[in-house]
């Protein structure tokens, strides 16, 4: 029975995709671990906590995006060899300041949204609204917190662009 009414041979890159995307959540799940462990500084207390709550988010998109393999009739990578060969997003030493930290997050976002955008695109080939609507939400709260940690990270008096204000 073919309840998702999509062609298996159009549904094979979405999982594909899919699988990329899993692998470079699970190494940034465990990169957030390493710095929620290992920030040192002033601005422990509100980067130990913020790192816990984006990999507690993280565990939840893994979570989700492996039921979603399963859903489309496939099976989700699951060793770890198998993410650390495939993900794009790579370890880092625990050993960096806090604002190093940020700074690697905000590029393994720049890798992630572009996976994501990967999916979408696979995902709009098969007319797959399920992964889109999944997915979908996820880049716009992925982009939300590279904002954020990008403005974690400017001055105060580093400006935004108001050449549009009157």
């Amino acid at each position: 029975m073919n309840y998702l009414n999509i062609e298996k041979d159009q549904i094979l890159p979405v999982v594909t995709e899919l699988n990329v995307l899993l692998a470079d959540y699970h190494v940034y799940y465990q990169k957030l671990r390493n710095f929620h462990w290992n920030v040192l500084g002033e601005n422990f207390f509100d980067l130990h906590n913020r790192f816990e709550e984006m990999y507690n988010d993280t565990k939840t998109k893994i979570d989700e995006v492996a039921e979603r393999i399963i859903t489309l009739k496939y099976h989700p990578i699951s060793k770890l060899s198998d993410y650390i060969e495939i993900s794009r997003v790579k370890e880092s030493s625990p050993l960096l300041t806090d604002k190093e930290m940020v700074a690697t997050i905000i590029e393994d976002h720049k890798i992630l949204i572009e996976q994501l955008s990967k999916v979408i695109d696979r995902a709009d080939k098969a007319n797959d609204e399920g992964t889109i609507d999944l997915i979908g939400a996820y880049i716009r709260e992925l982009e939300k917190s590279t904002w954020m940690l990008n403005a974690w990270s400017k001055n105060t008096k580093d400006a935004l662009d108001t050449s549009f204000v009157k």
